[in-house]
């Protein structure tokens, strides 16, 4: 498989982009892997790249966007950070990604039993972690059960992964009304933007439509 050029990825649209990457965690789940040579997608990007798709992800080792998709070097954008979330500079590296780069899809990879949420839903505190944790309370604030306040804590798996969850959807609010660029191409229909989960016990991806 070649890395992407110009011309392959102008036949891209927002759905094309979405079915590669569903096609590539089901290769991801059965073991299978596309064949292609990296080393000579070094060569093929070495004078430019033009990925597909922009994928937010969690810094967790677990969930590298290129392994669970199964994409070489050249296809995708990786953003990372515990818990998923946005801020300015995320916001601008998605927009230079979408509107520069040409990416059709925007996909907020969230997961489950993710250890940032863990956090959030223990009110963790610990040096520049506390701010950070304080981004994603919000997710956990807007998820109202259980209401027992002895079950809404890491504890909890089915509680952390509801917060995951909403934390994707809160996401995705955000991209949309704190950036006009992605907002409108999201609008013309240039680009998707989608939220999905990865269950780490079996590597699959569920995309929120």
């Amino acid at each position: 498989m070649k890395a992407h050029t110009k011309e392959s990825q102008a036949t891209m649209t927002p759905e094309k982009a979405l079915n590669v990457l569903r096609e590539g965690n089901v290769r991801f789940q059965n073991n299978l892997k596309a064949n292609r040579d990296l080393l000579e997608q070094v060569n093929d990007t070495s004078n430019g790249q033009f990925p597909f798709a922009t994928v937010l992800s969690c810094i967790d080792s677990r969930v590298s966007s290129e392994l669970i998709f199964d994409q070489g070097l050249g296809d995708v954008f990786s953003v990372r950070i515990a818990g998923n979330f946005v801020n300015e500079d995320i916001l601008g590296s998605m927009e230079f990604g979408c509107k520069l780069a040409g990416t059709k899809l925007i996909v907020v990879l969230g997961h489950t039993a993710c250890g940032a949420v863990k956090g959030a839903c223990d009110d963790a505190k610990l040096g520049n972690l506390t701010k950070m944790l304080a981004k994603i309370k919000p997710a956990v604030d807007a998820v109202k059960e259980p209401q027992d306040a002895s079950k809404r804590n890491s504890s909890n798996s089915e509680f952390v992964d509801h917060v995951s969850a909403k934390n994707v959807q809160l996401t995705i609010d955000r991209i949309l009304s704190e950036s006009d660029v992605l907002a409108e191409m999201h609008k013309d229909g240039e680009i998707k933007i989608i939220g999905a989960m990865y269950d780490i016990k079996n590597g699959s991806v569920n995309f929120y439509e």
